[in-house]
C-alpha cells in the first residue's frame, strides 16, 4: 500500500439476531478498495489501548492492508445488553463475523485475534462455523471458563478470580449501576482504593465479599461462584473442538495461567480438524511477552519484539493472516507446527508433535534422609526405587498458609507471576523438599509433568501441592511449574470408597514446561498443602487447628515425580 493514512470510525453499530446493538471501533486504510477484516471481541473496553491493542501494533496491520474491528461484547462498555462471561458469545460471535464481512470496505474474509477472554471469543465463534471466518490467532486462551478460571482440580483460583473481577469487570459495572456522575465518582474512588489494597481481601471464599458488597456489585461475583456445576450456562463456556474447521495459530506461555487449555486447544484441533494448526510457547506470563519474566531474563530472542531473532509478534500475525486471508506464500505454511522456547539454554526449537515422541518418561523417586519423621529440606530425589524408608511428616496451618511465590498465576501486583526465587519459602517448616544430586550432565525436561503422592492426613479434607524447581549452583531456586489436588475432589473423581485418613495414591498435574537443568544445577520438588493466594486455603482441618500429613516413599508406596526427559539428539 502506498497510502499510510488511517481512518478511525468509533461506535459503529452491529445488530445481533435478538435486536441487541453492539458497538465497535473500526480502523481502516484511507484508500479505496476492499480489505480483509481482523476482528477482536473483548469485555475490557474497545477504546482502551492497553486492552484493545495490547501486544499488537494495529496501525501496522491497517497499513498492511487490513480493516481492524474492535468490539465491546454484549453488556460491556458501549454495547447494549446484560453481561455474564461467555453466555452470549456463541451467537454474538457468529453474527459479528458475518456483519464484519458485509461492511462495504470488506473483502468478505474475516480473521480473529486476541488473548485470554478475546482468545476464547475466537474459538467459540469458530465452533459456530460462520461462513466468512477464514482463520484465527487465539493467544493464551481458556476452553472451559469454570475449570480454567474458577477452579483447579478442586481448589478455587481465588487470586485470579478476585483480581479479574475487581480489576477488569467492576469498573464498567459501576458505570452502569450509578448514573449520577457524583455517585459514580465516589464509588470509583472507593474501587481504586480497594484495588490498591486487593491483597488484603484474599481470604476464605465469601460469596458476598465485603468489598464488592460495599460497591453494590457483589451479585456478579456471587453468581460466578454459586452457579452449580451442571448449570447450562457453563456449557456455553466450553469449546467443542470438533466443530472448529478454520486454521488456528495458538500462542502460549510456560508461566501463563491458561497454558494447559491453550495446549489442549492445539492438540484437540490437530486431531479433529483438517485445517493447519500451529503452537508457539514462550517463557511468558499472561499477556507479558517481554524477555524478562519474574526474576529471570531469557534473552532478546524471547521478547515479542525480536522473536527467534527475526520478527516481532505483529509480523508473525501478518504472516499468518496474509497466508489465509490474502493467499500469499509467507513461509509460515511450511514451517513446523510447533515452536517452543527451551529455558535453561534459552533457545527456540521447532517440533512436530506434542508431547514429543522421543520423550523418555522417567520416575524420580522421593527419599528421606534416613531419620524417622524427618520434615525439612534434606530429602533426596533420584531414579533409584525406594526400599524400606520411614515416611515424612509436616503440618498444615490454614491460618498461616504457604505464600504464592510466582508461577502460572494471574493476580494484581508487580511480577507476581513467572520464575521467582523460592529460597525463603523453602525455609518454612510446613513443606517437604526433595532434591537431586548436583548434575554432571545437562538434563532436558520438556512436556507434561505429574507427581504421584502416597499420603494420609488427619484432616476432614486437605490439599496437596507440588512444585518443580531448578536449583542454581549459588542456591537460588526457581520454580518451573506447580499444581494442586484437593483430597475430597480426588476421592470423588476416582469414585474411591475410602477414608481420606487411609493411605491414598494422589496424582498432581503440574501441567507442562521445557527446561534444561544445566550441569551444576539440581532438580527439586516441593510438597506442601497450600499455595496462597493462587489457590484458596483448605480450612477443613477437623477438630484441631492444624492438619498432619504423612508422605510415604517406600517400596509399597513409591511417591515420585514423573519427568518427561528428552534424550540428546
Amino acid at each position: 500500500m502506498t497510502n499510510s493514512n488511517i481512518i478511525l470510525e468509533t461506535n459503529i453499530s452491529c445488530e445481533m439476531r435478538d435486536g441487541t446493538i453492539l458497538y465497535a471501533d473500526v480502523y481502516r486504510p484511507d484508500e479505496p478498495g476492499r480489505f480483509p477484516v481482523l476482528l477482536t471481541r473483548l469485555p475490557y473496553n474497545k477504546s482502551d489501548p492497553f486492552y484493545s491493542h495490547r501486544y499488537l501494533d494495529t496501525n501496522r496491520l491497517v497499513q498492511h492492508g487490513y480493516v481492524i474491528v474492535i468490539q465491546d461484547v454484549r453488556g460491556r462498555y458501549a454495547s447494549e445488553g446484560e453481561f455474564f462471561p461467555f453466555e452470549n458469545e456463541v451467537e454474538d460471535g457468529y453474527d459479528t463475523v458475518e456483519w464484519a464481512a458485509s461492511l462495504p470496505y470488506s473483502s468478505g474474509k474475516v480473521g480473529m485475534f486476541g488473548l485470554s477472554y478475546y482468545g476464547f471469543t475466537q474459538l467459540i465463534a469458530a465452533a459456530e462455523q460462520p461462513p466468512s471466518l477464514t482463520a484465527i490467532f487465539p493467544t493464551m486462551s481458556p476452553n472451559d471458563f469454570q475449570n480454567d478460571m474458577l477452579f483447579h482440580d478442586g481448589a478455587q483460583k481465588i487470586a485470579s478470580l478476585k483480581t479479574w473481577t475487581l480489576e477488569s469487570i467492576v469498573p464498567d459495572l459501576l458505570k452502569r449501576k450509578y448514573t449520577s456522575r457524583q455517585h459514580y465518582q465516589d464509588k470509583l474512588e472507593h474501587w481504586a482504593e480497594a484495588l490498591n489494597n486487593l491483597e488484603s481481601s484474599f481470604q476464605e471464599v465469601d460469596p458476598n465479599w465485603d468489598l464488592l458488597r460495599d460497591l453494590n456489585v457483589a451479585d456478579f461475583y456471587a453468581d460466578l461462584l454459586n452457579r452449580s456445576t451442571n448449570n447450562p450456562t457453563w456449557n456455553k463456556s466450553k469449546i467443542n473442538h470438533l466443530d472448529i474447521k478454520v486454521p488456528a495459530f495458538h500462542l502460549a506461555g510456560w508461566y501463563d495461567n491458561f497454558l494447559k487449555p491453550t495446549i489442549e486447544n492445539f492438540i484437540r484441533l490437530k486431531k479433529t480438524s483438517n485445517s493447519p494448526h500451529k503452537l508457539m510457547i514462550g517463557p511468558w506470563t499472561h499477556g507479558n511477552f517481554s524477555d524478562t519474566i519474574g526474576d529471570l531474563n531469557f534473552g532478546m530472542q524471547a521478547s515479542e519484539g525480536f522473536l527467534k531473532g527475526k520478527e516481532d509478534l505483529t509480523s508473525l500475525h501478518l504472516r499468518w493472516f496474509d497466508t489465509w486471508l490474502k493467499g500469499k506464500l509467507t513461509g509460515i505454511e511450511v514451517e513446523p507446527p510447533i515452536s517452543i522456547f527451551v529455558m535453561g539454554i534459552n533457545e527456540w526449537r521447532d517440533e512436530y508433535e506434542w508431547p514429543l515422541k522421543r520423550t523418555k518418561y522417567t520416575h524420580y523417586y522421593f527419599h528421606s534422609n534416613g531419620y524417622a519423621n524427618s520434615r525439612y529440606g534434606d530429602g533426596t530425589l533420584s531414579m533409584t526405587e525406594p526400599e524400606s524408608e520411614p515416611p515424612d511428616t509436616y503440618k498444615h496451618n490454614p491460618n498461616n498458609p504457604v505464600p504464592t511465590q510466582g508461577g502460572q498465576t494471574l493476580y494484581r501486583g508487580i511480577q507476581t507471576s513467572g520464575p521467582k526465587n523460592q529460597s525463603l519459602i523453602e525455609e518454612r517448616q510446613d513443606m517437604l523438599i526433595f532434591t537431586s544430586m548436583q548434575l554432571e550432565e545437562p538434563v532436558e525436561v520438556t512436556g507434561p509433568i505429574k507427581v504421584v503422592l502416597w499420603a494420609t492426613t488427619d484432616a476432614e479434607d486437605i490439599d496437596f501441592t507440588a512444585k518443580l524447581v531448578d536449583v542454581h549452583p549459588n542456591g537460588d531456586a526457581y520454580n518451573l511449574t506447580d499444581g494442586i489436588i484437593r483430597a475430597k475432589h480426588w476421592h470423588d473423581s476416582m469414585c474411591e470408597n475410602k477414608f481420606i485418613s487411609e493411605i491414598t495414591r494422589y496424582e498432581i498435574d503440574l501441567w507442562s514446561t521445557s527446561n534444561v537443568f544445566l550441569p551444576g544445577h539440581k532438580i527439586r520438588v516441593e510438597i506442601a498443602s497450600s499455595n496462597y493466594p493462587h489457590f484458596d486455603v483448605n480450612q477443613r482441618t477437623g477438630s484441631t487447628s492444624q492438619a498432619t500429613q504423612i508422605i510415604f516413599h517406600d517400596k509399597s508406596y513409591p511417591s515420585h515425580i514423573l519427568l518427561p526427559i528428552i534424550p540428546k539428539l
